[in-house]
């Protein structure tokens, strides 16, 4: 806030107000920020509209308010005292009722927050995948994945293959998907959590592996077919190495060349391979890390730019 916003005026008795009724000792902290006196913080957290509300969980940015929407903030706030009020169950900041809130598995670069509640899930589309696990939007759940409960990569006990909760390719180790976006993003990370057995036992064709290489598009209009990805030239072209992986949360943090991936209003992953010598790849989840921007008209995707991956 400032004090020469007449905004930040007009909502401070709500703000008051919230602050009183659901501060929580040593859980819920309210803090006002004079952006005028600390330059700095309004800098690392790239301030550029007033008032601004940043929700942190974990020393985290989870949610982002920008403006003086009342209802908005009243629900936010509302809402993460009702998970704070309901520690015991799973801990503070585990609940999974939104990706806002949702399970992350490595942590967010500073000044960026979650986006992956921008993306259009009406719009996804995945090429071949197996339909005896997840779908493209199981990609996307707020949830914590089922296989790191167990510590095996494999379904808990009693789950059957239809409801696994993770995305396997069917004929071979290349995966296809369309993100659309409900907003116009700057894409600064992606997280990317796959979650392999550890049953060596198992033969090398039917033990799925983690993606190796991925290329990406932006600003694309539709899904791109296998052949048509070859000869077009990508956004940008990663290749994950096994120490990229954290060993406990089997997450990987691509950050990306975040110049090429302003404006972007959707992605397409391309998986090449895997790291090994098998037939599938795996994946349980992704999060889209950045900044949200404009809503867009959805059902108008435009290309963004006259050169390809633009």
């Amino acid at each position: 806030y400032a004090d020469w916003c007449g905004p930040c005026k007009a909502i401070a008795p709500i703000y008051e107000q919230l602050s009183a009724q659901l501060s929580r000792p040593q859980k819920i902290t309210f803090t006002k920020v004079d952006t005028e006196r600390q330059k700095e913080v309004a800098q690392t957290y790239n301030i550029t509209s007033l008032p601004t509300f940043m929700i942190f969980k974990h020393q985290r940015v989870v949610s982002t308010i920008r403006g003086a929407d009342p209802r908005k903030l009243s629900e936010v706030v509302k809402k993460l005292a009702a998970e704070a009020d309901s520690e015991g169950s799973g801990g503070f900041g585990d609940s999974s009722s939104s990706a806002d809130a949702g399970w992350f598995g490595t942590s967010l670069p500073k000044g960026y927050e979650d986006a992956t509640d921008q993306v259009d899930v009406r719009g996804l589309d995945l090429l071949n995948s197996d339909s005896n696990f997840g779908t493209a939007r199981t990609l996307f759940d707020s949830s914590k994945p089922s296989a790191l409960a167990n510590g095996k990569g494999e379904a808990a006990s009693g789950q059957s293959e239809k409801t696994k909760d993770w995305v396997e390719t069917d004929t071979d180790e290349q995966l296809m998907l369309f993100i659309p976006f409900q907003s116009t993003l700057k894409v600064h990370t992606l997280h990317i959590t796959s979650v392999t057995p550890k049953d060596t036992e198992s033969e090398a064709d039917d033990t799925p592996m983690r993606p190796k290489t991925i290329q990406l598009y932006t600003n694309r209009a539709h899904v791109l077919g296998f052949e048509e990805a070859e000869d077009i030239p990508a956004t940008q072209a990663i290749t994950l190495q096994p120490q990229d992986w954290d060993s406990t949360t089997a997450t990987a943090k691509i950050e990306l060349r975040y110049v090429k991936f302003q404006n972007v209003s959707s992605l397409v992953l391309f998986v090449l391979d895997g790291d090994g010598d098998g037939e599938r790849v795996r994946i349980d989840r992704l999060r889209i890390v950045g900044e949200k921007g404009s809503l867009r008209e959805l059902g108008k995707l435009e290309k963004i730019g006259d050169e390809a991956g633009e």
